[in-house]
């Protein structure tokens, strides 16, 4: 049963501590939550930015024979023919870069993340009383 916020002044200390098992209780359940929350939204980015460097490998993949076919149509016909391999070899490069970027923004993302056991830390700080107004 969860309830709002009231003020304590007034209870005893027995009342305070038999509340102190449901306090617990709640916040053990909190981090729990929270535990989930962020391995579903890490997964989640770490999929996507996954397909992002899978599409990278694709390109990557097709950009090797455009390149050679470069090389031979260059060397065997001066114009039209290398020019036209010239552009698809840099549109795919271009394309490349563009998705590793947004796979890399994708981790980034995730690193960025505060994880649940930083926040399990920095509860047991503000229990101690060691705030990180404290710290020099």
């Amino acid at each position: 049963m969860l309830r709002g916020y009231r003020d304590r002044a007034d209870d005893s200390l027995l009342t305070l501590l038999g509340d102190l098992p449901e306090l617990v209780r709640n916040l053990v359940t909190a981090e729990v939550n929270a535990a989930k929350a962020w391995i579903s939204r890490t997964a989640k980015d770490a999929g996507i930015g996954s397909l992002w460097f899978v599409i990278v490998l694709f390109l990557l993949f097709w950009a090797i024979p455009v390149l050679l076919a470069f090389a031979i149509i260059g060397l065997s016909s001066w114009w039209p023919a290398w020019l036209s391999a010239l552009a698809v070899f840099g549109f795919l490069l271009v394309c490349t870069v563009i998705f590793a970027l947004l796979g890399l923004a994708r981790f980034r993302k995730v690193m960025k993340r505060q994880n649940p056991g930083q926040a399990v830390a920095t509860d047991v700080r503000i229990i101690k009383g060691d705030s990180a107004n404290d710290r020099s």
